[in-house]
């Protein structure tokens, strides 16, 4: 009796031993942060993230252009919504960028920048505000919304703008991780300061699809 018991307690615990470990599965969630990290982040160069009120990624990216010389040069991807930053054509930084949604599309082709202001306001989009300042009307456009008696347009603040075809340019903005914009190509914030600095005016900016 001895001898079964001691063979049936071995079978048990040899059946306990052998049991796999159930697979856990990434969730989506964890999939789509991982890609962005391996895109983004996926060296050991400059890393920069932000994060929104609403903690979403506002975006990423890299920067390794510190003692790299020779002429500036940019590329959008529209079909990434990426930025590309090139210096004597060695690429030397990527941003994630949100250009113009539906209706809004930011216009493909061989442009330059024609215009650097780190302290820019929108003269189309913005809020309509009463006198002391408090927003009456928000995220309006002044062809398109009625403004309300007694209050004046306050455009929106685009940080280190450059402009490169009419009301077109780069520069800091929400980042939702879709195409969003009037047309402009956002940036996050850290990267629209790095890409500021080193982009002179005339820098040559290739927009594609």
């Amino acid at each position: 009796m001895r001898v079964l018991f001691l063979f049936s307690l071995s079978l048990v615990l040899l059946s306990a031993c052998s049991t796999k470990t159930p697979t856990v599965r990434p969730t989506a969630q964890q999939l789509k942060l991982e890609s962005y990290a391996t895109r983004y982040l996926g060296d050991n160069n400059r890393v920069v993230t932000r994060h929104t009120k609403a903690a979403k990624p506002q975006g990423g990216g890299y920067w390794k252009g510190e003692g790299v010389s020779g002429p500036a040069s940019i590329v959008i991807d529209l079909g990434r919504q990426e930025a590309r930053f090139y210096k004597g054509g060695e690429l030397v930084g990527r941003s994630p960028i949100s250009s113009g949604r539906e209706g809004y599309r930011t216009p493909t082709g061989s442009f330059s920048i024609r215009q650097k202001n780190a302290d820019h306001l929108s003269n189309l989009y913005g809020d309509y505000v009463d006198s002391a300042g408090n927003v009456v009307v928000k995220n309006i456009g002044i062809h398109e919304d009625r403004r309300p008696p007694g209050t004046s347009f306050q455009g929106a603040p685009m940080p280190y703008f450059m402009r490169i075809t009419g009301g077109v340019g780069m520069h800091a903005g929400y980042l939702p991780g879709i195409p969003d914009s009037h047309g402009c190509i956002r940036m996050p914030m850290e990267m629209a300061e790095i890409f500021f600095a080193n982009a002179p005016s005339g820098t040559p900016v290739q927009v594609t699809h």
